[in-house]
Parts: structure tokens; C-alpha cells; sequence
């Protein structure tokens, strides 16, 4: 049953040589036998990691000219316009530039509340900031931008102006006539929200994912899919 020396032919001497040099060279490592190494559970390929940071870019960048547009709006209008006579724009006072000082939320509701909104506009600034470790869609990253930017141009207001910190009064200076004043940061976050209203409306997740689509592919029965395979 055993093969002894004399058994071996010269084809397998040769073999059995050639291992054995590979063997005994020293220095000698055998190659790997796998040179791409499978990726652990949770791990985030690279092409989407790429993508998650250039759409945070996104966020960022539409978030800072958000609030860019509106801290240098505000320091021009409490420079040039504040304790002065408004400026009108269309139709007499249809649209005008007027600045004032609002404790409140919009149309001045809540005006005794000013510690509830600064504690509104940080959690949404917190809420963005989570949502952004899965962002992979770009109209959501702009959505949040214009969210964050405008929630940071009200939360400065809140803590750097009179009458104190975290009680500080926003300033408001676009007026329409029978609408609230408002300001750029008010713009930035009803545009965002609007967008925010469409995107979920259509099904788009931040992910980049499509909600009708895994709805569906959920709540599809097993036997519907064979039953039409079989027809």
C-alpha cells in the first residue's frame, strides 16, 4: 500500500525535487493565496465612502452660503436700515426692507417662548448633523444645507444679541404686505423644507435609496412572484 523510492518514477522524482528546493531555498514565502482580503460585516466600500464625503461637501458648502447670505444681511440692516424709515420696494408697501427685532417664532407668535425656539433650532442642527453620516443623495444634501445654514443664521441671533444669550432676538427685515417679516435664514429654512416635503414625497431617502420601491419589494407576497413566473 505504501510506494517506497524504487516505486516513484522519474516524473515524480522530478516533482518530488522541485519541491523539495522550493522547500529548503531559504527566504523563500509562499504567495497568498487571496490578494483581496473580504471586507469585514459593516464596512463601508470605498467608491461609497468617496461619495458620502463629496455629498457632506455639498451640505457644508450649501450650509455655509446660507449662512454667509444671511449673517452679512443682518449686520448690513442693523448698520444702515435699524431706527430708520423703511425702504419700499414693490407696490408701496406691498414689499419693504424693515428691519425689526423678533423674540418669536414667525407672524410674532411665541414672543415669551425665545429659550423653546433656540432649543428647536440646536436639536435640528443636531438632527442634520446625524442624518449626514448615511447622506448619499445630492438633493438632500442640499435640502439640508439650506436647513442647516438657516437654522445657524437664527441661532446665532438667539445667543449673540440682546436681551442675552440663548434669549437673543432675531432680525427680521423683508415685510409683505397681510405675510410675516422675515428674514434670508427664514428663506433658506422654508426652502429647505419644501424640498425636504418633495424628496419624501417621492419616495427618496437620504441614503439615495428609493422608499416605494423597498416598500413594495417588502410587502410583495412570496407566492405572487412564482405565481406570476409559473403563468
Amino acid at each position: 500500500m505504501y510506494r517506497t523510492l524504487k516505486d516513484v518514477g522519474p516524473t515524480d522524482s522530478t516533482r518530488l525535487a522541485a519541491a523539495e528546493r522550493i522547500i529548503s531555498t531559504p527566504g523563500f514565502q509562499k504567495a497568498p493565496a487571496d490578494t483581496n482580503p473580504p471586507v469585514a460585516d459593516g464596512a463601508e466600500p470605498a467608491a461609497a465612502t468617496v461619495r458620502r464625503r463629496r455629498r457632506i461637501g455639498v451640505l457644508l458648502s450649501v450650509a455655509l452660503c446660507a449662512y454667509l447670505l444671511d449673517l452679512g444681511s443682518k449686520l448690513l440692516v442693523v448698520a444702515k436700515l435699524e431706527y430708520h424709515n423703511p425702504i419700499h420696494l414693490i407696490g408701496g408697501d406691498w414689499v419693504m426692507l424693515q428691519a425689526t427685532r423678533n423674540p418669536g417664532a414667525a407672524f410674532g407668535m411665541g414672543a415669551a417662548m425665545t429659550i423653546v425656539f433656540t432649543i428647536i433650532a440646536a436639536s435640528v442642527i443636531v438632527v442634520i448633523c446625524r442624518l449626514a453620516r448615511k447622506l448619499y443623495s445630492l438633493p438632500w444634501a442640499i435640502a439640508l444645507g439650506l436647513l442647516l445654514g438657516g437654522a445657524f443664521g437664527n441661532l446665532t441671533d438667539r445667543i449673540f444679541r440682546s436681551p442675552g444669550i440663548f434669549r437673543g432676538e432675531v432680525v427680521d427685515f423683508i415685510s409683505v404686505r397681510d405675510f410675516a417679516v422675515f428674514n434670508l435664514a427664514d428663506s433658506a429654512i422654508v426652502c429647505g423644507g419644501i424640498l425636504v416635503v418633495i424628496l419624501s414625497f417621492l419616495g427618496t431617502n437620504p441614503d439615495g435609496s428609493v422608499q416605494a420601491a423597498a416598500t413594495r419589494a417588502g410587502t410583495e407576497r412570496p407566492g405572487e412572484q412564482d405565481g406570476d413566473d409559473k403563468a
